[in-house]
């Protein structure tokens, strides 16, 4: 029988992808666009008295009384999320948390287009009912940028060691 080989092993074998795929340079550079993006967003619906309660409420997903709840959970969470990734800790949780919790979005924004609403995402704040006008191609926009930060989610997830973090 062989022996499994340790991950302290596999990490010291020389892979050709690693001069860019899992490079700690590009790790660095994920992990703080999505520190910002989250640190930004949840920080914007942190001083907005009731935006993400009226965004949740817009999406017409949830029973309207988990929106108090929702609209204060969801801002803690990606201030959370997004200092986690800021100093580099737990970045295999902080990436997969961020992909699962960008992809959430994505579905929802679809919803929206799919049944015909139209709605400001709430993503930065605001939210809720808004003009049609243009629809298609803001949603577009919403859902093409989520899956950028879905990707670089799932990057940090698989290659979690980066430059500048707390965590080796």
């Amino acid at each position: 029988m062989t022996e499994p080989v340790s991950s302290e092993v596999f990490d010291q074998m020389p892979d050709p992808d690693r001069r860019f795929f899992g490079h700690p340079l590009v790790g660095l550079l994920f992990r703080l666009v999505l520190a910002g993006v989250l640190l930004y967003a949840g920080g914007v619906k942190m001083l907005e008295s009731h935006g993400a309660r009226d965004a949740i409420n817009a999406y017409r997903l949830f029973p309207p009384s988990w929106a108090p709840l929702m609209g204060y959970a969801l801002p803690a969470l990606e201030i959370g999320l997004g200092l986690l990734l800021l100093v580099g800790l737990f970045v295999r949780v902080g990436g997969l948390a961020t992909a699962i919790l960008m992809f959430l979005f994505v579905g929802g924004i679809a919803s929206v287009w799919v049944r015909g609403y139209s709605i400001d995402c709430g993503c930065f704040g605001g939210g809720g009912d808004i003009s049609p006008h243009g629809r298609a191609v803001r949603y577009s926009q919403e859902i093409a940028r989520d899956l950028l930060f879905v990707g670089m989610g799932v990057w940090l997830a698989i290659w979690p060691r980066t430059l500048l973090a707390l965590e080796k």
